[in-house]
């Protein structure tokens, strides 16, 4: 083995007080005197990659406080490859941002598997003895009960409350952190949604075991945009080179911000945003697209859009995120419908999809069109999920 395809650094400051952080010295001398024994066996070497909470989202090696524990793998010489028993990369989900392409591959190639996992065979009790507690402060349907059933099929049990804002100790005043230290002594993950963009992010900071983002406001959706690109590439074929047309509210929509983020990992992508002046894309994901290089351009021409995208993503305009102006609801509602003339423009490999619940904004009677992926897209969410948890509870 060359002498720098394995070494890791585990600066310790100050007394560790954290049980988490503690794991990342035990996570490494067993992962370490594993890997130099398997690489007898090998040629090709891995880089030793830890799960730390007190890790930034992009794992930079940053600094940390005092009294946290900072671990840090260095490059290797050869390209890192994700071995079956190893730990995740990420402690939680709760950004895009946190995916690079490589890892949302072996993600994907997880996903592949967990759609093979039926009752009673092998994977359907790899998380047996783990409880999962879903804090949703908002309504959910979709990804709330995929989370719940992806839970189970997996052999896991499920602690829930469905609205966590009215009937839960929110509702009395207590704050999000004193929640999250309460929750985490139930449970060993927390799957949250809230209304308050960033509340995942003050989640995971305070939480000792992962947390993963089901929708925090107006912010992001992590685990949809997952499936979302998952169901991109089952449908299409590819995600290089492909062109995204995402309609509707833009500037409310968390699921279009974190479809944003991961599009930009591929090459050669376009994306088109139509909306109503109300609800455009905002300034931030459009300055992150030009940043990393992707084409973007804004339209109000649906029509002209649908014939060009390989993906047309439809999105609901959001009443709740609108408050006491309804006016502007009103303006924004209806204005671009996908139905039987917007299909008759797009292209025969070409898909609609939608996050869901949906309104009036896809015709009822797209849906029996082939193209329409939006069910398809939703099943995959279950699938994607399974991946999730399986990953962060027990690794890969």
């Amino acid at each position: 083995m060359a002498s720098s395809s394995l070494f890791s650094t585990c600066p310790l400051q100050g007394p560790v007080s954290a049980p988490k952080t503690m794991k990342c010295y035990r996570d490494f001398l067993t992962s370490y005197s594993s890997l130099f024994k398997q690489s007898s066996d090998t040629q090709s070497h891995s880089r030793v990659l830890f799960n730390v909470k007190s890790l930034s989202w992009e794992q930079r090696g940053r600094l940390l406080p005092r009294n946290r524990v900072q671990c840090q793998a260095l490059d290797v010489d050869n390209k890192p490859s994700i071995l079956v028993g190893n730990k995740f990369q990420l402690d939680d989900v709760i950004e895009a941002q946190q995916f690079d392409r490589d890892i949302l591959t072996a993600i994907f190639e997880v996903t592949r598997e967990m759609e093979k996992v039926e009752k009673n065979s092998p994977g359907s009790q790899i998380l047996k003895g783990f409880l999962m507690a879903t804090l949703f402060y908002e309504p959910s349907t979709r990804t709330r009960l995929s989370f719940e059933s992806a839970m189970k099929r997996l052999g896991g049990e499920v602690l829930t409350t469905e609205n966590a804002r009215e009937f839960s100790s929110a509702a009395k005043g207590e704050t999000l952190e004193d929640t999250i230290r309460t929750v985490e002594g139930y449970s060993d993950i927390i799957v949250m949604r809230h209304f308050e963009s960033g509340a995942a992010q003050r989640a995971a900071a305070t939480a000792s075991i992962p947390v993963i983002n089901a929708g925090d406001g107006p912010g992001q959706h992590p685990t949809q945009a997952l499936l979302d690109v998952y169901t991109i590439e089952r449908e299409i074929g590819k995600l290089d080179g492909i062109k995204v047309g995402l309609v509707g509210d833009l500037a409310n929509g968390r699921t279009v911000r974190s479809l944003a983020y991961l599009l930009s990992k591929y090459e050669d992508v376009k994306i088109y945003f139509v909306s109503p002046e109300v609800v455009k894309m905002k300034d931030d994901i459009k300055d992150f697209l030009t940043s990393k290089g992707v084409k973007w351009e804004e339209s109000d021409d649906l029509m002209e859009v649908a014939s060009k995208c390989d993906v047309v993503y439809q999105t609901r305009i959001q009443r709740e995120r609108f408050g006491e102006r309804t006016d502007l609801y009103e303006e924004a509602r209806g204005k671009y419908i996908v139905d039987g003339a917007v299909l008759g423009v797009m292209q025969k490999h070409a898909v609609v999809m939608h996050p869901l619940p949906r309104l009036d904004e896809i015709t009822v009677d797209v849906d029996a069109d082939p193209r329409a992926a939006y069910f398809r897209q939703a099943k995959n969410g279950l699938y994607i999920r399974m991946a999730l948890l399986k990953l962060l509870l027990v690794g890969w």
